[in-house]
């Protein structure tokens, strides 16, 4: 009960204290490349449940149908304005709208698509029972997810067999550990990982 209502005071907080800011997002948008401002993925949430990830539109217009992955900084399908966006996790800011929404939460399981999460096996899909979240021990341990699968020579291969068991793992551990403690110190390390 305390953390839904952190999420829906901070996430509220969050889109109005930044709401200049994701102005001034949304028009370099707008202005360097056509599409919408926003970028929305069916993602799969608490009970196996889809629902729509809302991110700021980091890549041209119909880039996904090249694949989910994003390999490397140098990926062409991202925009200029794209990169730094990524970089400093701009792009996720619109999933205040999701956590705001009850979809998500501050901290939790990053959501993932179904095509991979059909590959789960029974352990694996233990992490359906909580609800999705903006940062988790994942996050901060593959922050630079895009660079290392840019050094595969089958990046979806070294995904699928290498990096997501790995996440679902730490996944896991966040789920046997979960606390509203657990929450704060993922939240501080990954303010701290995204200014370092």
């Amino acid at each position: 009960m305390f953390k839904r209502f952190f999420d829906i005071v901070f996430s509220f907080l969050g889109l109005l204290l930044l709401f200049p800011f994701l102005l001034i997002i949304s028009l370099i948008i707008i202005i360097e490349s056509c599409g919408g401002i926003f970028y929305k993925q069916k993602r799969v949430g608490r009970n196996n449940r889809d629902f729509s990830l809302i991110k700021f539109r980091s890549m041209r217009k119909n880039s996904d149908k090249d694949g989910f992955l994003t390999i490397g900084a140098n990926d062409e399908r991202i925009t200029k304005s794209g990169y730094y966006l990524r970089k400093y996790k701009l792009d996720e800011i619109p999933q205040l709208i999701n956590i705001l929404k009850s979809e998500m939460s501050f901290v939790g399981p990053r959501p993932e698509v179904r095509k991979y999460v059909d590959l789960y096996n029974k352990q694996q899909r233990k992490v359906l029972k909580v609800k999705p979240g903006l940062t988790d021990y994942a996050s901060i341990e593959y922050f630079k997810e895009s660079e290392i699968l840019s050094s595969k020579p089958d990046p979806e291969k070294a995904y699928i067999n290498e990096i997501m068991p790995a996440k679902l793992n730490l996944n896991l551990k966040y789920i046997d550990e979960k606390s509203f403690l657990t929450d704060f110190r993922i939240i501080i390390k990954t303010i701290k990982k995204i200014f370092h």
